[in-house]
Parts: structure tokens; C-alpha cells; sequence
């Protein structure tokens, strides 16, 4: 029987590079010789891609939190279900690009969602899987945001407030502290070079 698999998921505020070094992590992986399934949230397969867009498109209709909350706990099943704990069973490694931590820092710290209904809903959702790595990836909020304006059309949350962002950002940063032996911190407003050095020391330790 083949050993299961690890699972890293790349967490951070909005224009902190995760795309680019999601990307940079999977090569490193792949370059070890480690079977790797990438993959994201919301989403990761069918349908949880369609709630996925439900979530993000802009609308004039107020989302509710709670309902905003239960979307993303109902893609997250999903693809629990259907890709991750799968995979992990065959021995693969899981990449994913956020996971349950970003639904702390959004939903709980930015929208002010009882913490204790979130992980209520983690472990009906969940069980005990929870990853073996978070890297976040941390910037100051003007910084990033003045990134994610750049790069074009903004999603529905991409248009929140400063405010909303500095609150998800704390939300990230009390997550890491208070469990220094699953999450690692990365300073994404250097050069990317810089990032990528600090992120390839974190993978060769794991």
C-alpha cells in the first residue's frame, strides 16, 4: 500500500503572488519526483467550479455572510470528497491554492462570522483532515491591493474595503501563530526571487 500522501495549501490576502508561486511550488515538487495533484478553492471540480463562480461574480444583490459561509463549505465537500482525500489515499500530494484557513481569515475575521460556527462546519466538512503545510504568503494591504488593481477586472471580493482586507490579513496572521509547526509565513513584498528562496527552504524541510 502506498504511504499517504502530504497536503500544502498557499494561503494570502489578495495580489500576493499565489499564482506564480503555486506555480514555482508544483515545479519544485514535481522536479523531486513527487506525484502532485494542484488544485484550488472554491473549487477543483465541476461543481464546485460553478459555486465557485457564484461566489466571485460581482451582482447588486447583498450576499449574506451565512450564505457566502455555506457556499464555500459546500464546494469545499465536494472536493474533499471527489479530488483531495482521494488523492491523498494513492500516495499523491495535494497543492491547493487556499483551503479552510482563507474561510477563517474571510469569512470569520473580515466578515465578522463566529469562529466557533466555522470550525463546527470544518469538522462536519472535514473530519480530521487538515493539511500538513500552510505557507502564507503576507504583504501589506495597500501593496497588494494596488497589485490586484493591476492586473484588471476586480472579482466580487477583490472590491472590498482597505478595512475588510486589514481584518483578513490579521486573521492570517493570528492562524500562523498560533500553530508555528503547520504554518510558515513568507514575506511576499520582496522581490520574487527573495519569496521563492524563502519558499523553497520551507519545502526541503517538509
Amino acid at each position: 500500500m502506498s504511504q499517504p500522501g502530504k497536503f500544502i495549501t498557499l494561503e494570502g490576502t489578495e495580489g500576493v503572488g499565489k499564482t506564480t508561486n503555486l506555480e514555482f511550488i508544483k515545479e519544485t515538487l514535481l522536479g523531486r519526483g513527487i506525484p502532485l495533484l494542484v488544485t484550488r478553492e472554491p473549487g477543483g471540480t465541476p461543481l464546485a467550479e460553478e459555486i465557485r463562480e457564484i461566489l466571485l461574480a460581482p451582482r447588486d444583490e447583498a450576499v449574506s455572510a451565512k450564505a457566502e459561509l455555506l457556499l464555500i463549505f459546500a464546494a469545499r465537500a465536494q472536493h474533499i470528497e471527489e479530488k483531495i482525500k482521494p488523492a491523498l489515499s494513492r500516495g499523491e500530494w495535494v497543492l491547493c491554492d487556499r483551503f479552510t484557513d482563507a474561510t477563517y481569515a474571510y469569512q470569520g475575521y473580515g466578515r465578522g462570522l463566529p469562529l466557533d460556527v466555522i470550525s463546527a462546519l470544518e469538522t462536519m466538512v472535514q473530519g480530521d483532515l487538515r493539511p500538513d503545510l500552510t505557507i502564507i504568503l503576507d504583504i501589506d494591504v495597500e501593496q497588494g491591493m494596488a497589485r490586484a488593481n493591476a492586473r484588471g477586472e476586480l472579482d466580487r471580493f477583490e472590491r472590498e474595503k482597505m478595512s475588510f482586507f486589514e481584518e483578513v490579513r490579521k486573521g492570517y496572521q493570528l492562524r500562523a501563530s498560533a500553530a508555528p509547526e503547520i504554518y510558515r509565513s513568507v514575506n511576499a513584498g520582496q522581490p520574487l526571487e527573495g519569496v521563492q528562496n524563502d519558499i523553497a527552504k520551507i519545502l526541503a524541510g517538509l
